[in-house]
């Protein structure tokens, strides 16, 4: 592209400088294709890796007790879909149940912690505790006093009160201290530098333990549910699957773990759109770079 100016045009006038065609267009249509090729290749590579096992049963005609194929799983899950979304329905209400309960006394816990030496001192050695023990280990105790629901509610608890507890903690320590030093120049009380400093410096670390503690919660109901139903108590997922096991139903077994994994799925799906919602505007870790 040439640009002709006067003579006696200034120097900046007469230099040419490049125009940039489709610049941004370009980085949009990048951009489009790397979340279409996130998206394509694992879908890919779970559909090569099914019409596999397809084949596989098919060529050596497996028996459906020894290993169903997909087709037959997906027309049990269709077939049997009464019993096992009534199944579906109570470990999802556990589940919630359990996270919402691990969301108010972890963050809660974690705001008198951050507060208070002494709390800390007292409290955390028993959360910690509570995480390393395994919870196959503590449902049959905990079933021996209460009914299978509350046992499935405190096991699911468990495992998901620690990764809030410990991320939230982290997260209030982690406000920059001179910050906290200006808040305390200027003689903010202590809940007003947790609620305008240490809240918002927590809420990452915070959704990363939501995050975190979605699955756990699932985990934790479905341990709960077997050991319910090893007693010869319980209604949710893993009571079908051993129901399941005892009748040779095992199509209907990989029916009820096809549920499971797709719930397990969906729950860390939702909480990462929530986590980039709540932080796609303020955060560097859900902020677009421009570059």
């Amino acid at each position: 592209m040439s640009v002709t100016t006067e003579p006696g045009a200034p120097l900046a006038a007469q230099r040419s400088e490049p125009v940039a065609s489709g610049g941004p267009g370009l980085r949009e249509r990048a951009a489009q294709r790397d979340r279409l090729v996130r998206i394509v290749l694992p879908l890919a590579i779970l559909a090569s890796a099914v019409l596999a096992w397809e084949v596989l049963v098919r060529v050596n005609e497996i028996r459906h007790f020894v290993l169903p194929s997909p087709s037959l799983i997906a027309g049990t899950l269709v077939e049997d879909w009464s019993i096992l979304s009534v199944a579906l329905g109570k470990t999802l209400s556990i589940t919630f149940a359990a996270l919402a309960m691990a969301v108010i006394g972890g963050v809660g816990l974690a705001i008198l912690i951050t507060m208070s030496k002494w709390i800390e001192l007292s409290f955390f050695p028993f959360a910690v505790i509570l995480q390393v023990t395994p919870i196959i280990a503590i449902a049959p105790l905990i079933l021996i006093h209460l009914d299978s629901t509350p046992t499935m509610l405190i096991c699911a608890w468990i495992v998901a009160f620690f990764p809030i507890l410990s991320n939230t903690t982290l997260g209030l320590n982690s406000a920059d201290h001179n910050l906290r030093n200006l808040f305390e120049l200027y003689g903010a009380s202590r809940w007003q530098t947790l609620r305008y400093l240490r809240l918002p410096a927590a809420m990452p670390y915070f959704l990363g333990g939501l995050r975190i503690a979605g699955g756990l919660a699932l985990i934790g109901a479905i341990v709960a549910e077997f050991a319910a139903g090893s007693a010869g108590r319980g209604a949710g997922l893993a009571y079908r699957i051993l129901e399941a096991g005892y009748r040779l139903k095992v199509p209907r077994m990989f029916a009820a773990l096809l549920l499971i994994s797709i719930t397990g799925i969906l729950i860390f799906l939702v909480l990462s759109l929530l986590s980039h919602l709540l932080l796609r505007k303020w955060h560097e870790s859900a902020l677009e770079r421009e570059n």
